[in-house]
């Protein structure tokens, strides 16, 4: 008698593991309270609240005007981008690299699938230092890798070291995730503390991918510190992400980069000609006028930026069961919420930050990140890259929820 086959699963197995963006969940879930008529105020999304500098949007404009940006170009970039991220890359990181070295992506989140996806193999382990922004796993996974967490708290300001990394290296260990500023911290390693962690990764011949798409978002004394200037021996077993999303106000743009030595680039380059080729033109041209205007608009969304930073820190340490340390880069603050678990708030006790964010959300109307999306249970991240009415409202309404915690 035969068998009927079991139905094979719908969804594959690789795609259906893969967890939903914590980040983008949550910014959407508050976009429809507020369409629905909720004066809910989002903390969630990395998203600076300007406007695209009009310099920029001009250029776009005109390069809608322009036949050759109606058809396919290189699935690498634009060779004016290419070069223009180069020369970007000299002035602001102090190293020279090779426009056959750089990658013109969808946005920044491709270039670190792509990365991911060209130097690790299924098996191969990669070092995660957390809280880390919640795509980094994802994309480990989807290339076959292991993400092996290496945790810093609040009590390290966030910052793991060359101990704690090499007490979870093995043999198996092929890359090192590397992101400073810091998305979902804001934290930022001193000179010292990435030259130390390069050297260490030189040492014993592990790829680092570094994450510098906040790179021009520091603030006080803090001074950034590209990896591969500080141990330029670096250069040919390192994947630098960029783009021009946070720095330039231009998230919904669409383009980001990737630059490696010339072999990785090469098979990226094909990988990215059969995903999606190439990033759209118009964009392109936009991300052009960015690079090669001045500095200006950007030093003006960080004094803003700084301002909320101050405030935002200042309210929520005055939360009794919040510690907030103060974020070096970025606009997110990560404050642990661990004084608050086991209180009872409202007639609800919340035991993770996950039921926390959610008590907010619906007692407060406000929308923040929980921990569980970044690493361990304990933080909430906001982001301050919004208006600072808007700030001071929102996190006026947490100090009034949280300040019932029984």
């Amino acid at each position: 008698m035969s068998q009927t086959p079991s139905a094979a699963p719908r969804i594959s197995r690789r795609v259906g593991a893969i967890a939903e963006s914590a980040t983008l969940a949550v910014d959407a879930k508050a976009k429809a309270l507020k369409a629905a008529g909720r004066p809910v105020i989002g903390f969630g999304a990395g998203e600076p609240d300007f406007p695209t500098p009009q310099y920029v949007v001009d250029a776009a404009v005109a390069a809608c005007s322009v036949p050759a940006n109606h058809r396919y170009t290189p699935a690498a970039g634009l060779p004016d981008l290419r070069e223009a991220i180069a020369a970007k890359t000299l002035r602001d990181s102090g190293y020279e690299v090779a426009t056959n070295q750089v990658l013109v992506t969808n946005g920044g989140k491709q270039a670190v699938y792509q990365a991911f996806a060209t130097v690790v193999d299924p098996g191969d382990d990669v070092l995660l230092p957390a809280p880390y922004w919640t795509t980094y796993p994802e994309a480990i996974r989807l290339a076959g890798g292991n993400p092996v967490e290496v945790f810093a708290g609040a009590d390290q300001g966030y910052l793991v070291t060359v101990e704690q990394l090499e007490a979870a290296r093995t043999e198996r260990t092929k890359v090192l995730l590397f992101c400073s500023p810091s998305n979902p911290t804001g934290a930022v390693y001193s000179p010292e503390q990435t030259e130390a962690i390069g050297r260490w990764a030189l040492e014993h011949g592990i790829w680092v991918i570094t994450d510098e798409i906040y790179e021009h978002l520091v603030y006080d004394d803090t001074v950034f510190t590209p990896i591969v200037r500080a141990v330029p021996e670096l250069a040919d077993s390192s994947i630098v992400l960029n783009g021009v999303a946070k720095t330039y106000a231009m998230t919904g743009w669409r383009v980001g980069w990737m630059i490696s030595p010339v072999d990785v680039t090469k098979a990226a380059t094909n990988l990215q000609s059969h995903l999606s080729s190439n990033v759209a033109n118009v964009s392109q041209r936009a991300a052009i006028a960015a690079l090669t205007g001045d500095l200006t608009a950007v030093q003006e969304m960080r004094t803003a930026f700084d301002r909320r930073r101050r405030t935002m820190v200042e309210m929520l340490s005055a939360i009794d069961g919040v510690h907030c340390p103060t974020p070096q880069g970025a606009f997110y603050a990560y404050p642990s919420v661990e004084g608050l678990l086991g209180r009872t708030i409202r007639g609800v006790t919340p035991t993770t930050s996950a039921e926390l964010a959610a008590l907010i959300l619906d007692e407060a109307e406000v929308a923040v990140v929980p921990g569980e999306a970044f690493g361990p249970s304990g933080y909430l991240r906001l982001s301050y890259a919004l208006g600072d009415e808007d700030l001071a409202e929102g996190v006026g309404r947490l100090q009034t929820l949280l300040g019932e915690a029984r």
